[in-house]
């Protein structure tokens, strides 16, 4: 990749993170997937975060733009931090619509949320070893809760469309986030926001289900301990 192809690049990583990070102000107030999208309504899944874990966009919006601030004012060129822009901007360019999608398709959001989570654990897997707290920490973060989210919306459409029962739904999705995220955090080895925001969802899931012993509570808590081994590594 040349200079000036680099430069462009990381102008245009700041320009969609901000971009990514305005999109909710075009769908104010949206609050999840109406439960009448579905052609069997879903209505308060168990396998669904508490509502206050979605604040952690917050920090996620205002990381990645700071990032993607300090990647051009000090590494414009940078060949390693070259290396993860690409992927990086196809995830959040595909973000930037995710929730226009969303008002009116889960099915069609679920298909974008993969195609924004796989560019961003690229990216992520691409990220520099140095700078950490500017490049693979805030997408780490990032793709992070879109494993979650993702794992989440797959069960959504597996109840919403009856391939599966709500509840066997909710053990299966978050199964499943479980795996994929203990085997990519143990996999990177130097990212431990991936983990932390997979274990802020999973615990979320639980507070949803108010811990209750024959909910899916359980096997979100011992998910949570699960991922947090390979997290705590991540730090070394």
């Amino acid at each position: 990749m040349t200079d000036a192809t680099a430069r462009l690049t990381a102008a245009l990583t700041l320009i969609l993170s901000v971009a990514f990070a305005a999109s909710p102000f075009l769908v104010p107030g949206f609050g999840g997937f109406d439960p009448n999208q579905f052609p069997v309504p879903q209505i308060n899944p168990s396998m669904q975060p508490a509502g206050y874990a979605f604040s952690i966009w917050g920090l996620i919006y205002l990381w990645l733009i700071a990032g993607a601030l300090f990647g051009l004012w000090k590494r414009r060129t940078d060949p390693d931090w070259a290396a993860m822009r690409p992927a990086l901007m196809v995830s959040l360019a595909v973000g930037v619509g995710w929730l226009p999608v969303a008002l009116l398709s889960p099915l069609w959001a679920t298909v974008l949320i993969w195609c924004m989570l796989i560019p961003a654990l690229i990216a992520l897997m691409r990220a520099p070893l140095g700078d950490r707290v500017w490049a693979s920490w805030p997408v780490g973060l990032y793709a992070g809760w879109l494993s979650a989210a993702s794992s989440v919306a797959l069960g959504l459409i597996a109840a919403g469309y009856g391939f599966l029962s709500e509840t066997t739904a909710a053990w299966v999705c978050v199964g499943f986030a479980i795996v994929l995220s203990f085997a990519i955090q143990w996999r990177l080895a130097r990212a431990p926001t991936y983990g932390i925001a997979v274990i802020w969802a999973l615990i979320a899931v639980a507070v949803r289900n108010e811990f209750a012993v024959d909910s899916v509570a359980v096997l979100a808590i011992l998910g949570a301990i699960a991922v947090a081994w390979p997290t705590l590594r991540a730090f070394r």
